[in-house]
C-alpha cells in the first residue's frame, strides 16, 4: 500500500474537427477536458478525466485544485471505496451533482487506473473480467445534417468498422425526424441496429407521439426523450410509446438510477463514467441494472468505458463518440467488425499526449 503524494489537475479546450449539434445543446465547436494525474509514494501514476460540452470546466478545475488535492494527499491510494465516501461526504453539502461529481469522477478514474497499474493488469480484468470484445455503436451528433450528409457520415462510420449507428432526432418538425429515420433505415437495411437520441427535447406527450411515429422503422431504442428529472414521464413513454428507452447520461448518482429503474422508466440504463461518480459508481449502476435483468449501455468517454463494459456480463453497447480526443491519445480505441476491443495494457490503457494537450490549455 502506498499513499497519494500528489494530485495535479489539467484544464484544456479541445477544438472539434466537425461542427456538432443536437436538440438542446445547440452548435458545439469545442469541448472542455479536465484531467487528473495522481501519483503515489512509489512513483506510480494514475490518470483520470472528465469533460463538458463547453461550460463549467473552470469550476471543475478549481474543485480539483483546491478541494480534492487537500482531501486526497496522504491517503492510501488503494482504498478507493473509503476515499470515494470521504470525497462524497466532505463535498456533499455544496455538491451532490454538477461540477463536484464530474471532478469526483475524474479522481475516481485516476485511482482505479493507478490500482490496475500497480497490479500490472488491464482495468477490465481487475474489475472481474468478462469479455474484451464489446459491442459498440457510432454516436452521431448530427441533428442539423441534411439527409445526404447524414448518409455520408453513416457510410464513413461503416468503413471504420461500426455495425450499429445512433442518430439525433428532435427537430422542430416531427415529420423531418421521421423522414431522416426512414432514409437511414432504408440505407442500412431492416436488421441493422439503429438508435435515435432526442437529448431531452420533449414532454411525455410529445415523446409518446414521436415514439409511435418512429415505431415502423424499428429503432433499437429511443434515447433521452425527456429531461432526466421527469421519472414518471419516462415510465409513461416506455409504457405507452412502444419503444425501449435508453437514459441516464445526465443522472449523477447511483440513487437516481435506482429511482429511474424502480419506476419502470428505462430499458437500457446509460451511465457516463465521467459524470456519475467514476468507475466506482459506474460498476454499481451496471450491477444494479443486472439485478433488474436490464442490459447496461454507456455514454461518452469510450476509451475508459470499454474497460468497464468488458467486465459487465449485462453489457449492451458501448457508445463511441466523435469528440476528437483521439488526436491526443497514443493508442485510440480499436474497432473490429462492430466490436470495441478493451486493451490489454495495464490500467485503463489511455496515454495522453501531454505536450500536444499543452497547446490547447484553457
Amino acid at each position: 500500500m502506498a499513499k497519494i503524494t500528489s494530485l495535479v489537475p489539467g484544464y484544456f479546450r479541445i477544438p472539434l474537427e466537425t461542427r456538432l449539434s443536437d436538440s438542446t445543446h445547440g452548435l458545439m465547436l469545442d469541448f472542455e477536458l479536465n484531467t487528473v494525474r495522481l501519483q503515489d509514494a512509489d512513483g506510480v501514476e494514475g490518470v483520470g478525466y472528465t469533460y463538458t460540452v463547453g461550460r463549467n470546466g473552470a469550476a471543475i478545475h478549481a474543485l480539483l485544485e483546491r478541494e480534492f488535492s487537500e482531501l486526497a494527499i496522504g491517503e492510501e491510494a488503494s482504498r478507493i471505496e473509503a476515499l470515494w465516501q470521504k470525497f462524497w461526504w466532505a463535498l456533499h453539502y455544496g455538491g451532490r451533482g454538477g461540477p463536484t461529481v464530474l471532478a469526483l469522477s475524474a479522481v475516481d478514474i485516476a485511482l482505479w487506473d493507478l490500482k490496475a497499474r500497480r497490479a500490472s493488469m488491464p482495468l477490465w480484468q481487475l474489475l472481474g473480467g468478462h469479455d474484451p470484445r464489446v459491442p459498440c455503436y457510432a454516436g452521431g451528433v448530427d441533428l442539423d445534417l441534411s439527409i445526404d450528409a447524414l448518409l455520408a457520415q453513416t457510410d464513413a462510420n461503416l468503413k471504420k468498422g461500426f455495425r450499429a449507428i445512433k442518430m439525433k432526432v428532435g427537430r422542430k418538425n416531427l415529420g423531418e425526424d421521421v423522414a431522416r429515420l426512414a432514409a437511414m433505415r432504408e440505407h442500412l437495411g431492416a436488421e441493422f441496429p439503429l438508435m435515435v437520441d432526442a437529448n431531452m427535447k420533449w414532454t411525455a406527450d410529445q415523446a409518446i407521439r414521436a415514439a409511435r411515429a418512429f415505431t415502423p422503422y424499428d429503432p433499437l431504442w429511443l434515447e433521452e426523450p425527456l429531461i432526466p428529472d421527469d421519472v414518471a414521464g419516462h415510465a409513461r413513454v416506455l409504457r405507452e410509446g412502444g419503444l425501449p428507452i435508453a437514459a441516464g447520461e445526465n443522472l449523477r448518482t447511483l440513487w437516481e438510477f435506482k429511482q429511474l429503474i424502480d419506476s419502470g422508466g428505462v430499458s437500457f440504463p446509460e451511465p457516463d463514467v465521467t459524470n456519475c461518480g467514476g468507475v466506482t459508481s459506474f460498476m454499481k449502476i451496471a450491477h444494479l441494472a443486472e439485478a433488474f435483468n436490464l442490459p447496461v449501455t454507456s455514454h461518452g468517454a469510450h476509451d475508459v468505458t470499454v474497460q468497464l463494459l468488458a467486465s459487465a456480463p449485462n453489457c449492451a453497447y458501448l457508445e463511441a463518440h466523435g469528440f476528437g480526443l483521439d488526436r491526443y491519445i497514443a493508442q485510440p480505441l480499436a474497432i473490429d467488425e462492430g466490436f470495441a476491443i478493451a486493451p490489454d495494457r495495464a490500467g485503463h490503457g489511455i496515454a495522453f499526449d501531454w505536450e500536444r494537450l499543452a497547446t490547447v490549455k484553457a
